[in-house]
């Protein structure tokens, strides 16, 4: 059985929107000591971020960034045990003619590594992992 859920960035990106899909909201909440996301998580946030003009919606996205995401929401780093899974993945999907996306690989093997269900509203671009559990809140009721 899997300890938690590793948030991808189309799922903690719902936060922020203006009318945030209420599936995934009730669901961040009710598992909310039992979520993280992967620093390539991290760093697709903040280089959404850092593209924004000045502007309000700029500061509303930094805002949930520093002070509501980093203080709440442990993140967790590509170290060599996912490097290792990520490794093996790639030659496995390489040998089958398969590409899968590098950051994708990354994010899958981060949540492997910690024995945490991906949670993702792409569930397409990380099916074929082996040994990965997915989740698309997007799509469950709670």
């Amino acid at each position: 059985m899997k300890e938690g859920y590793l948030l991808d960035t189309n799922v903690l990106s719902e936060l922020v929107k203006p009318e945030p899909n209420p599936g995934v909201t009730d669901k961040i909440k009710r598992f909310e000591a039992r979520i993280a996301t992967a620093s390539i998580v991290w760093h697709e946030l903040l280089y959404g971020y850092r593209r924004l003009s000045e502007s309000k919606k700029r500061d509303l996205l930094g805002e949930f960034l520093f002070e509501a995401l980093l203080p709440t929401v442990p993140i967790l780093p590509y170290d060599d045990l996912a490097a290792k899974w990520h490794a093996h993945e790639r030659a496995r999907l390489s040998a089958m003619g398969k590409r899968p996306g590098f950051a994708d690989g990354q994010i899958a093997a981060v949540s492997t590594a910690n024995n945490l269900t991906l949670v993702t509203n792409n569930i397409k671009d990380f099916e074929m992992f082996q040994g990965l559990d997915l989740e698309n809140w997007h799509e469950q009721s709670t």
